[in-house]
């Protein structure tokens, strides 16, 4: 019954997240799950060029392909319901390893408490990532690890993980070392007939799937390993220090909770013998840090997995600190354990970036009512930086659309610049390259940006009006604003600027797209501009 009650505000907590959490994080939330799995399930979306190289599972997405069928069968595949089960799913698995980490932990209050009130837990542990999937299968494997006994259990979730995500082993490499280390069996025989053959196993599926939906023989761990490490493409969308995850990224994750990590860290080292299973969690942590930090690419999701080990660290020195500790500070510790946390949570997950987020209701209504002079459909242009948006996992309409893409350098050209660099560093010339001029109904029935941009392609949006202004952040950056755009073309009869007389007439040179009228134009036979 105590685990019941335990569980029972674990799932509370988890599934609020679902619907409090309505802000837009990262690409790969949606463009690494959602869209492949809506191109999987509807037969249209799009795939980033990682899966065009075959650098992913399509493990997770089939997750969330398979419900998508189910919905598509039941004829309940609304965009509200694609967007949302996928969270609830996630939520629920993230809940289970809350609960495995109570267990872990010998079921303390103190266990209960700390995993409930991380902020960065709160923001993405309903998020359809790989990296939630993988520290929550990291915390069920911790779980079911052989601290005391001889159990080989957690060999499962953890090999699952290093195939979805080949820097897992960072991990579970120290942590399979100390179990080979204290295990009382055969050290050959526990390798060969449990690290070996679950290995071979988990590897052996995941191969199968890969190879059947990618089209051809593929090992995705060695893909990503050569893309991303030894050809170190990720360095293409940004670097950072050597010691960016020990100043920046670790403490960012935890937040407030570093001010007891660190106290964790200190009565770990004092006292060794009283904290064994500590002990070995903190090397781990370093060892993990030590090799993450020799990749330039670093991301805050990059160390999620080591959340729970940080987690258990605090949660082992607060309950011994707690037996000689008064009620007040007690209470007062966990007071402001819990405002640390909650402020950020509710800021993060609620006002920073919502843009995106609110922006999709609005377009799928475009791409469901919308038509033009021709009674074609919606066709929506994203001016902003590439994957600033989710796709069509959330329209779930088969319109046209046309972002702006950011693949790497994979030919290794010289002077590389990829198409959303190109187009910010002159957006005039790009638009005037790539939008077709005649008719006026091949132009983007919409487009969709970022509010600094829309003074430099002013003469362009001549030709539209605004439909949406949508808040999104509380600062300006290089490009990207405060507001996201969202412009309609103007059709015949409506008043257009380029016919405004000879207040504009200066500006006219610099824009190929002043076009005749509407009635002296053809039919147009289809949209051009994709």
């Amino acid at each position: 019954m105590r685990l019941l009650y335990a569980f029972l505000p674990i799932l509370a907590v988890r599934l609020a997240s679902v619907f409090v959490v309505q802000t837009y994080y990262v690409p790969d939330e949606y463009w690494q799950s959602l869209e492949v799995a809506h191109k999987l399930t509807f037969g249209y979306g799009y795939l980033t060029w990682e899966w065009i190289q075959g650098i992913r599972s399509y493990v997770y997405p089939l997750l969330i392909a398979g419900l998508y069928k189910i919905l598509a069968l039941l004829q309940l595949d609304s965009a509200q319901l694609l967007v949302l089960l996928p969270r609830i799913l996630q939520a629920l698995l993230s809940a289970y390893s809350d609960y495995r980490f109570f267990v872990w932990t010998g079921k303390r209050k103190w266990a209960l408490f700390l995993v409930l009130v991380p902020w960065f837990w709160f923001y993405t542990g309903s998020r359809t990532l790989a990296n939630t999937l993988e520290a929550s299968l990291t915390t069920i494997a911790l779980s079911y690890f052989p601290w005391y006994g001889e159990s080989t259990v957690y060999l499962w979730p953890a090999a699952i993980c290093c195939f979805l995500r080949p820097t897992a082993a960072v991990i579970w490499l120290p942590l399979s070392l100390y179990h080979l280390r204290k295990s009382r069996q055969n050290v050959l025989e526990l390798i060969l007939k449990r690290f070996v053959l679950i290995g071979l196993l988990v590897a052996g599926l995941g191969i199968a799937i890969d190879t059947y939906w990618h089209g051809h023989l593929i090992v995705t761990p060695y893909e990503f390993l050569k893309y991303n490490i030894f050809n170190n493409i990720g360095s293409f969308y940004g670097s950072h220090p050597w010691h960016w995850y020990f100043t920046v990224g670790l403490p960012t994750v935890l937040g407030i909770n570093t001010l007891p990590f660190i106290f964790g860290i200190m009565e770990t080292v004092r006292k060794s013998e009283k904290y064994p299973v500590s002990k070995q969690l903190l090397i781990t942590i370093f060892l993990t840090l030590v090799v993450l930090s020799a990749v330039e690419h670093k991301e805050f999701r990059f160390v999620s997995s080591l959340l729970p080990l940080c987690l258990y660290v605090i949660t082992d020195a607060l309950s011994r600190w707690s037996y000689r500790a008064s009620r007040t500070m007690l209470w007062t510790t966990a007071l402001v354990i819990l405002v640390g946390n909650v402020l950020p949570a509710w800021y993060l997950s609620t006002v920073h970036q919502k843009g995106p987020i609110e922006l999709m209701p609005k377009l799928r209504e475009i791409a469901q009512e919308y038509r033009d002079e021709r009674e074609h459909q919606a066709n929506i242009l994203f001016l902003m930086p590439c994957h600033s948006t989710p796709y069509y996992s959330h329209i779930h309409q088969n319109v046209t659309m046309r972002f702006l893409t950011c693949e790497p350098n994979l030919e290794k050209k010289e002077q590389y610049k990829d198409e959303a660099d190109r187009f910010f560093e002159d957006p005039v010339h790009w638009i005037n390259s790539h939008i077709p001029v005649h008719p006026l109904t091949a132009l983007p029935s919409h487009v969709v940006l970022f509010d600094p941009l829309a003074e430099s392609i002013s003469v362009f949006l001549r030709n539209y009006g605004l439909l949406h202004r949508i808040e999104h952040a509380e600062h300006r950056q290089s490009r990207t604003g405060r507001s996201i755009l969202v412009y309609q073309r103007l059709k015949k009869g409506e008043e257009n600027a380029f016919n405004r007389g000879s207040e504009d007439q200066e500006h006219r040179e610099q824009d190929v797209h002043d076009h005749p009228s509407l009635e002296d134009l053809p039919l147009a036979n289809e949209n051009l501009f994709n």
